[in-house]
């Protein structure tokens, strides 16, 4: 595999990293690579300095295996100017200066620089905060420097450094083992191969690959053991960073970025569509071909929701300051959205439903008879394994059991989701005892011997019946219960899963871990709200149906994991819908629920927090983990919960709700408000003989207008809003175009026929008074659109209420104000302003009553 190999540097960073490499016992040429053995136990390396770790960062960059580049502040602030609209309107205004146009030529540019300021002061703040709640979750490595072991960020590691991992954690970088203990690793993202894989300290090798017993890679995870070992490759030279490379490309879209590309591409037909219509009509009429370039240009730009990336980064980037609050940090701004979209959510039973604390209960004999030896057995089990400890592990480790102290490990076979149990060699008094802990139903049938007080028996068929019925009683009960047995083993080079046999029964295990008090109230309450709890759980169905039925779950039929291998995909989907529990599951099945249930169209959110959960928080729309997760399942996950609590989570959903909601509310406004003024200026510029509105006076208008819906993130959302999942429907937001924008060039024509026919202004008196009415309805009608229901009963938040009134007032000032020349306006008529209150109270009774009718399906 030679694409696959780490090979030693050369470059500019070459002559440092031979230093450090050399320092750390890793001479960087091949002969002495090849030359050197591993000792048995070397000496732990040095490591680096921060000194060297700065240098040689600086030399290869952030150890990150993505292609991902940030972008300067100056990039990100022309970047606003890429849009073909604004270029093109900036060069035409340079264009009117040059030809004696410079007032309007200088109202247009500097229209446009200040919404590029807006837009680009309100995303950066909001990037930033999210940025600082990133790093509260960026994985960490236990890593050498300055003779101290410290934790750092991953992406500080550096070729040379020593780093330590343990069960559960993802390895951080490509590296060479100088200590390991019974180290098995889970490489199936580089090899494909789904078994662990046994690392140890090999000689030196000049090419490492995956198959190398003697190295491990980023991008997998240590499953048991303990290991130290020296980078020797980061970011995107490690094998992982190759694969990554090859396989670059944009991430899967999700729901809420298929949304913003459908509402995209809406809106480009319908710009290029007026932009045509009126320039034609324009040059046809045999206007200036400058004027009628800018006036069909500030149509274009006013129809454009040009506010809409900041608006949704900021009302994102809020709701995202807001979860942190409730202890839900969102590593991707999306996953907001996604979050409030979930209708169904998967998730084990332990420590969703019950507290996670378990505490041991008992220790019995095969018969179900107090014993210690099943304590003891059990206590050494958990004392000497290296993979992930769990809660039941905890519950043993804190009874004390000095016995323990006389075994001597020697070897271990990890637990995985096949077998369902972990093994350890011990020896005691030159003798080899394998002890093995898992699953009753796993152990039990491994086992030739029971071991009762008056010594070891042979395990006849009545004996394992009686033996099985013991742990069945206890489970229905809802006790979680781990079989202990034993054997002795003879010496060997090392130990396998085929030694798991002829074991000789100690007894079993039991724990307590009761439901949690309020996770009745919270089921009931994320039912109300339209989402659906799946509980998908390794433990066996008793224990499941036991807890489940104490917090109100349906266990009339529970499916267990062995139904699901026998069903196809489509009827797991159908099944998945009619079944709210499933029991004896493996991470692979899982992972097929969650599939099948997207495939008939839910929204998926898993919670996980277990090693092999990282595939199923993968393949979910929202994978979700804890702080006190496994690395993997931290990296893996979409939200990070600091709290482990279905509370929680709840509160997550319903700001997901709100945040989309108020996107929604932009969205629905600007293409109303905008379509039906651009449309009501299209007319009338082929109907009059003058254009309705001067270019900068459109462009004014418009940026008056977004500047009032710069607070719409801070607004609140109707109750009945967040009691249903929400998804993108670009069907709405056109109806709603299409619906509401006539209505508003009805006032519009309205306002035409009362300056030309009743007040018989003049085009300067046309073009303000049009401008006041304009800039009045679009931007009180906003305190219609953000409720579905009566505007009087929905509160808006108070800094959207003054920015709605403060743009309304600077409207009716500006005609009157010492800019009103400058900017073409003139006064207008006393009567005109009762026109004014009257024809926009008309305006908004009327939008209210259409919007009941376009969102009545929407909103059931």
């Amino acid at each position: 595999m030679p694409s696959l190999a780490l090979r030693h540097g050369t470059g500019p960073g070459a002559a440092l990293a031979s230093v450090v490499l050399a320092k750390q016992g890793m001479d960087s040429t091949p002969a002495a690579s090849a030359s050197r053995t591993m000792a048995a136990k070397p000496a732990e390396p040095p490591g680096l300095t921060t000194r060297e770790a700065q240098q040689l960062l600086e030399r290869y960059g952030p150890n990150d295996p993505t292609l991902r580049k940030t972008r300067s502040l100056l990039s990100e602030a022309l970047a606003l100017f890429s849009n073909p609209l604004v270029l093109i309107l900036l060069v035409a205004s340079g264009v009117a200066a040059a030809v004696g146009e410079v007032v309007n030529a200088t109202i247009i540019a500097t229209i446009v620089v200040l919404s590029a300021a807006i837009n680009f002061l309100q995303t950066y703040r909001s990037r930033r905060a999210i940025d600082r709640l990133r790093e509260q979750v960026a994985l960490t490595a236990t890593v050498l420097r300055d003779a101290q072991w410290v934790e750092l960020p991953r992406r500080e590691i550096v070729p040379g450094d020593v780093f330590r991992v343990r069960g559960g954690d993802l390895v951080p970088a490509d590296a060479r083992l100088v200590e390991a203990h019974f180290l098995n690793v889970q490489q199936a993202a580089l090899t494909g191969e789904s078994l662990p894989v046994e690392k140890s300290v090999t000689t030196a090798e000049e090419h490492y690959t995956p198959e190398s017993a003697g190295a491990i890679f980023l991008g997998t995870s240590v499953v048991s053991g303990t290991a130290t070992a020296v980078v020797t490759a980061t970011g995107r030279t490690t094998v992982f960073g190759g694969i990554a490379a090859r396989l670059a490309g944009r991430p899967t879209e999700t729901a809420f970025e298929r949304g913003l590309r459908g509402f995209g591409l809406l809106i480009m037909r319908v710009v290029v569509l007026l932009v045509l219509v009126v320039f034609l009509a324009s040059a046809v009429l045999h206007r200036g071909w400058l004027d009628s370039l800018l006036f069909a240009l500030a149509l274009a730009v006013g129809l454009t929701p040009e506010f809409l990336p900041m608006i949704t980064t900021v009302t994102l980037g809020q709701a995202a300051i807001h979860l942190s609050r409730r202890r839900v940090v969102v590593k991707h701004l999306s996953a907001i959205q996604n979050l409030g979209s979930i209708d169904v959510l998967c998730s084990d039973k332990t420590g969703t439903l019950t507290s996670a604390e378990m505490r041991l209960d008992e220790s019995l004999d095969p018969f179900g008879r107090p014993a210690e030896a099943p304590f003891l057995y059990g206590y050494v089990n958990s004392r000497h394994e290296t993979g992930i400890e769990s809660p039941l592990d905890q519950a043993i480790l804190r009874r004390p059991a000095p016995e323990a102290g006389a075994f001597q490990k020697l070897a271990e076979i990890p637990f995985d989701f096949e077998r369902r149990r972990i093994s350890i060699v011990v020896a005691r008094e030159r003798k080899r005892l394998l002890i093995t802990k898992g699953a009753p139903e796993s152990v039990l049938r491994l086992c030739s011997h029971l071991l009762v007080e008056g010594g070891e028996l042979a395990l006849d068929e009545p004996a394992r019946a009686r033996c099985a019925e013991i742990y069945r009683q206890r489970s229905a009960q809802g006790l979680r219960i781990l079989a202990v047995a034993y054997r002795n083993v003879p010496e060997q080079p090392s130990y396998s899963p085929d030694d798991e046999t002829g074991l000789t029964l100690a007894g079993f295990l039991t724990f307590l871990d009761p439901p949690l008090e309020d996770v009745a109230e919270t089921l009931a309450n994320l039912r109300r709200d339209g989402v659906r709890l799946m509980v998908l759980t390794g433990d066996n169905e008793r224990v499941t149906r036991h807890v489940c039925s104490q917090v109100g779950l349906d266990t009339e039929q529970i499916l267990l994991g062995a139904e699901i291998d026998r069903v196809t995909d489509p009827a797991l989907g159908a099944l998945a819908e009619q079944n709210d529990v499933f029991a004896r599951v493996t991470p692979a099945q899982k992972t097929r629920i969650l599939l099948a249930l997207r495939r008939r169209g839910h929204v998926v959110g898993f919670l996980g927090d277990g090693i092999n959960d990282a595939p199923s928080l993968q393949a979910a729309d929202v994978g979700i983990s804890v702080s006190e997760a496994t690395e993997a399942a931290k990296e893996a996950a979409d939200v990070i919960l600091l709290e482990r609590s279905l509370a929680v989570l709840h509160d997550g959903i319903q700001e997901g709700r709100r945040a989309f909601g108020n996107v929604l509310k932009y969205l629905l406004m600007g293409t109303s408000s905008n379509f039906g003024n651009m449309l009501s200026m299209a007319a009338a510029s082929i109907l009059l003989p003058f254009l309705p509105m001067l270019p900068g006076q459109i462009l004014l208008n418009n940026f008056l207008y977004d500047l009032a819906q710069i607070t719409i993130p801070s607004d609140n959302v109707d109750p009945s809003f967040v009691r249903k999942p929400r998804r993108w429907d670009v069907a709405l937001v056109r109806n709603f175009m299409v619906g509401i924008g006539p209505v508003s060039s009805v006032f519009d024509f309205l306002t035409f026929g009362a300056l030309l026919y009743w007040l018989g202004s003049s085009e300067a008196q046309f073009h303000t008074g049009w401008f006041v009415e304009s800039l009045a309805t679009q931007t009180l009608v906003l305190f219609v659109i953000r409720t579905a229901g009566n505007p009087l009963r929905s509160r808006p938040s108070l800094p959207l209420v003054a920015t709605v009134l403060a743009i309304v007032a600077v409207g009716l000032l500006l005609p009157v104000s010492p800019v009103a020349t400058t900017l073409g306006f003139t006064r207008l008529a006393p009567a005109y302003y009762g026109f004014l209150v009257a024809v926009t109270a008309a305006y908004l009774l009327s939008v209210d009553i259409a919007k009941r009718f376009l969102l009545r399906g929407y909103l059931r």
